[in-house]
């Protein structure tokens, strides 16, 4: 199966890596040159559990130098980057090819199903973690790390099979669903617990976990968000906004960043509109109030706005 990365930072390549040490043929595609060099030159160096592996893996920074349409296309660029990302992915994506996102948030694979067609696309949400620890060296993991894919339409169907047993294969954890919306909205109420509120305030878990009011207004967000889902019919699993605040800091240190924080620090946007403007949009559809998400939206926006050089800015 040849597997295609469109986006290929810490996780990307964490999870390509680990495809293509399983025997797929893996490129990964990514715009930051000095990484691509570095992989073409001596392979990705992946770190895991205190030992360090190379893994042959292509590398390149335009989809053109694929040469070849892809099996499976993955997307694990930045949400804002979705629509753009997979226009220059055109090169690879032939008749048969998936896509499938396995990024934060939802939207996504509206995005993806409008540029290439809704019946190409799959979804999936991956717990398995990396850090890019310099150019072709990454930190990965992937052991007891779940990953969860499937059709949005909840067909159990044989390409499904086939990516499920291929991802199986190279060690990592993978379960085919029949309820993927309903995951990615699991999945959405973790982001939730703690995005917004630690990149307003600056604070890593260690931080977040200790103020009992930090945890009123995660909760508070996560209620919204399983009440928009309840209202829209979709069959989540998370259903106690308390499970979802105990599951986002499960097996993290003290001193972990959320990836919105990360951004707002190295002076990047966030993606906080696929994330708690999700559930300000959905909740606009359906009638269902959701003001400590929206609050959560414009404060981040407003330091995205203070520490980036907006057009216009004064």
């Amino acid at each position: 199966m040849r597997i295609c990365f469109v986006g290929a930072g810490a996780l990307g390549s964490t999870i390509g890596g680990t495809l293509a040490r399983g025997g797929a043929e893996v490129w990964l595609i990514d715009p930051f040159q000095a990484h691509v060099e570095a992989i073409n030159a001596g392979g990705l160096r992946m770190l895991e559990g205190g030992a360090e592996t190379v893994v042959k893996v292509s590398a390149c920074t335009s989809a053109d130098q694929v040469g070849d349409v892809a099996d499976l296309v993955i997307v694990l660029v930045k949400s804002y980057h979705t629509r753009d990302a997979i226009r220059a992915a055109a090169p690879i994506i032939g008749p048969q090819t998936v896509v499938m996102s396995l990024q934060n948030g939802l939207g996504h694979e509206d995005i993806l199903s409008e540029e290439v067609g809704r019946n190409r696309v799959m979804a999936g949400k991956t717990y398995v973690g990396g850090v890019l620890l310099g150019p072709g060296h990454v930190r990965s993991g992937v052991v007891g790390k779940e990953t969860i894919i499937g059709e949005l339409d909840g067909r159990l169907t044989e390409r499904a099979q086939r990516i499920s047993e291929t991802f199986n294969r190279a060690g990592i954890l993978t379960l085919l669903s029949d309820n993927i919306l309903g995951t990615m909205w699991d999945k959405l109420f973790i982001n939730v617990a703690g995005g917004g509120i630690t990149a307003v305030t600056g604070l890593t878990y260690g931080g977040l976990y200790s103020l009992p009011i930090l945890e009123d207004c995660a909760l508070a967000a996560i209620s919204e968000g399983i009440a928009v889902a309840q209202a829209a019919g979709v069959k989540i699993s998370i259903d106690d906004p308390r499970l979802a605040w105990t599951m986002a800091s499960a097996g993290l240190p003290p001193e972990f960043k959320t990836s919105m924080l990360q951004s707002l620090q190295s002076g990047n946007p966030t993606e906080v509109d696929y994330i708690h403007g999700s559930v300000v949009r959905w909740g606009a559809k359906l009638n269902v109030p959701t003001p400590v998400n929206a609050t959560l939206v414009a404060l981040v926006k407003g330091l995205e706005y203070a520490r980036s050089d907006y057009p216009g800015k004064a």
